[in-house]
């Protein structure tokens, strides 16, 4: 078969899909924009379909562009990688983590993964879970690391460890220092993370069969706001013992004795289904085990 397309075409494609103008996208590219438009012509007429709209000196992605962007991705990162295979080592990887996963226990395996691969170039993604399992779907990152299970139908995900957690309050709250039943805690007011977030969804999947509701008082972005809202006596949350060790340790918070269970989820590490495993996701793979 006689291939109609090239992936030069396709670099362009990206380039454009991403920053809407034809002279940003050769800027990044390397091309002057004459050369750009070209390719990005060739790769329309090989594929015999309109990939934007053109609005202005805007290009907006149409269908047909938002169902090669994905495909497109993937194989400019294929052909990266084989481009790679004799360059004495350098690797290119780009992955996507959830907050607390990025935040507290993702730096000391990129810490170790740069001992083995000094040269490296490695970029990080942070955002909720709902978010990095979107950027995993379009190929934005080689592979996420998420706090909660994943339901993405061309996503394959798999348990990567598992996260204690805890029901915490500032030392002055009325809960602190003593035993608290299961309803007191349902009439706290409790501070969470915001919709959309794997450690919000898994809040709720361990402690509603418990407490039959949570009454909600405020919703914030981050965790470090929440423990530190906590701290400051605004009401009880539930977080990983890896975000709370440090105010657990000053005496800032304390656990709440409530008549719970052992709190525990299982983090996962996702990949898109037609993702290759490459020189760089398969060094990295081996500090995650």
């Amino acid at each position: 078969m006689s291939l109609r397309i090239s992936l030069r075409e396709l670099e362009v494609f990206v380039a454009v899909a991403e920053l809407d103008t034809v002279t940003r996208a050769a800027e990044r590219v390397a091309l002057t924009q004459s050369a750009a438009s070209q390719a990005l012509d060739r790769l329309e007429q090989g594929l015999g379909a309109k990939l934007f709209d053109r609005v202005g000196r805007r290009l907006l992605i149409n269908e047909h562009g938002r169902l090669l962007l994905p495909r497109a991705r993937a194989l400019l990162d294929a052909a990266g990688d084989v481009q790679g295979l004799f360059d004495g080592g350098g690797l290119a990887l780009r992955i996507g983590a959830s907050t607390t996963i990025a935040n507290y226990l993702l730096p000391p395996l990129l810490a170790a993964f740069r001992r083995d691969w000094p040269q490296a170039r490695l970029e990080l993604e942070v955002a909720n879970t709902r978010d990095i399992v979107e950027a995993v779907a379009a190929f934005r990152v080689d592979f996420g690391l998420i706090e909660g299970p994943c339901h993405h139908p061309e996503l394959l995900a798999s348990p990567w460890r598992q996260d204690e957690l805890l029901v915490f309050a500032a030392v002055s709250h009325p809960l602190a220092g003593r035993k608290v039943a299961a309803a007191e805690l349902a009439e706290a007011e409790w501070i969470l993370r915001e919709a959309g977030s794997g450690t919000r969804e898994e809040v709720e999947r361990v402690l509603l069969p418990h407490l039959m509701r949570l009454s909600i008082s405020m919703e914030l972005g981050h965790s470090e706001a929440i423990k530190h809202a906590v701290a400051a006596g605004l009401g009880v949350s539930c977080l990983s013992r890896h975000v709370v060790a440090d105010l657990l340790a000053t005496g800032s918070v304390v656990e709440v004795d409530a008549d719970l269970p052992l709190l525990t989820r299982t983090l996962y590490r996702v990949q898109h289904r037609d993702k290759a495993i490459g020189r760089g996701m398969a060094a990295f793979d081996r500090h995650l085990k």
